[in-house]
């Protein structure tokens, strides 16, 4: 009789362990299906387009970075002028927590809109820049505001992505991986499907084979910062909870494929040339002598 009552008493409780993990899947479910229906499909061609590059001034590995100086003009301006390139954006603005950016945006004639401090990431803080912009957008670009060298064909390219793909709420860009950079945490690798859609984003490699090294002949991706999206999807983001694997990877593109939504994903030949820590301004400035770019 006890050998009976212990396995009835491990049936119930492993039910009752499934019955809570029941309702958890169930609440997230209903939060995801809840942001879906209010977003809807897209009725129309989703045409007018703004290019947001958010700014904050405190950051823990290089504080004051969008006002550093790369040859003679601060590193937010030499962004700002490469966005104004792109043909598809029709404004580009700067969404910023910080008076001495929005001081120096306005000096060269940038458009800027004040955030809160509370953004927990640049998505975030465009999801809260394009409710405080007077004219309506169907699409927000995220133009990362620490890489002044980007192409103006990079940001084209994922806007008429997403365009193309009415069943996407999200677009972003990837180029081929250096081998030296496989194991490095800060450059995240993507993997993506048949039809160019995304299927993981990780700081480890991906994919990762039985020998545990990288694979040199393998075409791994390197996922860009800069990504684009349906402005309905933006505004609901704030409001999904956040998931296991964004929290784990700490990577925002996560908390959209966990919620079920679909990215899609585009491969451009592109070096990638972020500002991530004060010695890299250096390199930057070398290469826009080596292409003319002062």
């Amino acid at each position: 009789m006890s050998v009976c009552s212990s396995s009835s008493s491990g049936s119930w409780s492993s039910t009752k362990a499934w019955i809570v993990h029941g309702i958890v899947a169930g609440v997230a479910i209903a939060v995801a299906i809840g942001a879906r229906v209010y977003l809807g499909p897209p009725k129309k061609f989703r045409s007018r387009v703004v290019g947001i590059i958010p700014a904050r001034f405190d950051s823990s590995r290089f504080q004051g970075k969008p006002l550093v100086q790369i040859l003679g003009k601060p590193m937010i301006q030499r962004t700002w002028e490469r966005a104004k390139l792109a043909t598809t954006l029709d404004h580009v603005v700067v969404a910023t927590d910080d008076e001495k950016i929005r001081e120096c945006c306005r000096s060269f004639g940038a458009d800027v809109i004040m955030t809160s401090e509370s953004c927990r990431n640049g998505t975030e803080r465009c999801s809260e820049a394009i409710q405080k912009l007077e004219k309506k957008y169907d699409i927000v670009v995220n133009i990362q505001g620490d890489e002044p060298l980007i192409e103006p064909e990079i940001i084209d390219g994922i806007v008429k992505a997403l365009q193309e793909a009415p069943d996407a709420v999200f677009s972003t860009a990837v180029t081929s991986l250096k081998l030296e950079d496989a194991f490095d945490p800060n450059r995240v690798k993507c993997v993506v499907d048949n039809s160019g859609y995304a299927i993981y984003f990780s700081r480890g490699l991906i994919p990762f084979n039985k020998s545990g090294k990288a694979n040199p002949q393998f075409p791994y991706m390197l996922h860009l910062g800069i990504q684009s999206y349906d402005t309905g999807f933006l505004k609901i983001y704030p409001q999904l909870e956040p998931t296991p694997l964004q929290l784990e990877e700490d990577l925002e593109q996560l908390k959209v494929l966990e919620n079920g939504y679909k990215m899609k994903v585009i491969k451009v030949d592109h070096e990638a040339h972020g500002v991530d820590a004060p010695e890299d301004v250096e390199k930057i400035e070398s290469l826009m002598l080596q292409r003319n770019l002062s």
